[in-house]
């Protein structure tokens, strides 16, 4: 029996509406959010799920519970999305206007620049693998669901494909990816899933 991981971004918060970087502010997922985490619950009736885990930030945590009314969430800080530092809760234009040249030489090379007061991306990722591996280590041959954030989703997804295309596997919010490991060999069943949402 494979395990499985379930990896959801957590719903619509007002600073993704607005396109601000969250990173670490801890902020609720707005009325939308909680509309789709409601149909993601629908959707995932019927499938089995032994643990669940959460990063500790309020929008991933208030997403697990209402997708998993009655299982115990496990809260891991090591899921929480990338400390944006100085780009915290500013927009893109905001950021353009005040950091240009530090903003578009991370937007081009985010692997090989720390953004100033924040994470370095290779940083990022290891703490997002240790969290992941320890629970997958855990539950073997179980499946297991984490709620968590874009940033976090796409490191392990980059890391599995041996990518560096941290961009171009950012998740939508209330999306479903799904990876199965046989013999600790990963196989990426789903990325981005939204049709619940339609």
């Amino acid at each position: 029996m494979p395990t499985k991981l379930i990896l959801i971004r957590h719903g619509e918060t007002d600073l993704n509406l607005k396109k601000r970087y969250c990173g670490f502010l801890d902020i609720d997922i707005n009325g939308r959010g909680r509309k789709q985490a409601g149909k993601l619950c629908k959707r995932l009736t019927g499938e089995k799920v032994d643990k669940v885990y959460s990063s500790d930030r309020k929008r991933a945590v208030q997403t697990a519970k209402i997708i998993f009314k009655k299982t115990k969430i496990e809260k891991i800080s090591g899921l929480r999305e990338m400390h944006f530092g100085i780009f915290e809760g500013l927009t893109y234009k905001q950021i353009m206007k005040k950091y240009p040249l530090v903003y578009t030489r991370w937007l081009k090379q985010p692997y090989s620049l720390t953004i100033p007061k924040g994470e370095g991306l290779p940083g990022f990722k290891k703490r997002v693998l240790a969290a992941l591996t320890k629970v997958i280590r855990l539950n073997k041959n179980k499946t297991i669901a984490v709620v968590a954030h874009g940033g976090v989703i796409s490191a392990f997804l980059n890391h599995i494909l041996k990518s560096k295309d941290f961009w171009g596997h950012i998740p939508k919010s209330s999306s479903l990816s799904v990876i199965e490991f046989r013999k600790d060999r990963p196989k990426i069943k789903l990325f981005n899933d939204t049709q619940h949402l339609s």
